[in-house]
């Protein structure tokens, strides 16, 4: 396989030109679909993107048969990252504008930011801004992971009013706080990766993310 070559996701509301931009800054070999019939054989990695509600990726994922190849995918142990609503598809369910199914390959729920602080007062939802990632206990190491080249308390870029909430806590990558309340920044299963914060947004730290996602 090509150390390089990546397959992007292009189901049509996800911040697409960012992300490849991102990728070829860090040397990658871009390919884009918009359908799952345009994939033959399986790419070496697979990246998705995505902005915008939960349950409008989801149909547009049916819609454009990406939800069995993301699944498929993740089975042959290749590296896959979601970012943003990318990365809250994975779980089995999201809440926003009601339930609805998501790809399932992580436990788990996808909720609302919590609007009422740890002290009791209120901040604005969506959470926006630069916020200092953090290692949960369950990831002493965040070796052999797309957040390989960070140190811990770097920050990055975030715009959300939804978060993923891991059944296992071995599956909470990395964390972060917004004025006391904990939010989940990245998760992390076998071969699936996902990223709450948007690497392409991040400046050099994030693009530090996406070049260790590519040295998996």
């Amino acid at each position: 396989m090509s150390a390089r070559a990546v397959t992007v996701i292009d189901y049509g509301i996800g911040n697409l030109l960012n992300v490849v931009r991102a990728l070829q800054r860090c040397g990658a070999s871009v390919t884009v679909v918009e359908q799952a019939a345009q994939v033959g054989e399986m790419p070496d990695r697979l990246v998705l993107p995505g902005v915008g509600a939960f349950i409008g990726g989801m149909q547009e994922m049916r819609q454009r048969g990406f939800d069995d190849l993301v699944k498929r995918f993740a089975a042959t142990g290749r590296p896959f990252l979601g970012i943003c609503v990318g990365a809250q598809m994975l779980f089995e369910v999201g809440e926003e504008f009601g339930e609805h199914p998501g790809l399932g390959l992580i436990p788990g729920r996808v909720q609302q930011v919590a609007e009422t602080t740890p002290a009791g007062g209120t901040h604005r939802i969506p959470h926006i801004g630069w916020s200092a990632l953090s290692r949960p206990a369950a990831w002493p190491c965040w070796g052999h992971s797309p957040l390989a080249y960070l140190r811990e308390g770097e920050s990055m870029y975030f715009v959300h009013s939804f978060a993923p909430v891991p059944a296992d806590e071995a599956h909470r990558l990395a964390e972060t706080l917004y004025d006391g309340v904990r939010i989940c920044a990245a998760v992390g299963r076998d071969n699936v990766w996902g990223c709450q914060f948007h690497p392409e947004r991040s400046g050099e730290q994030g693009l530090s993310v996406l070049r260790s996602f590519l040295d998996l």
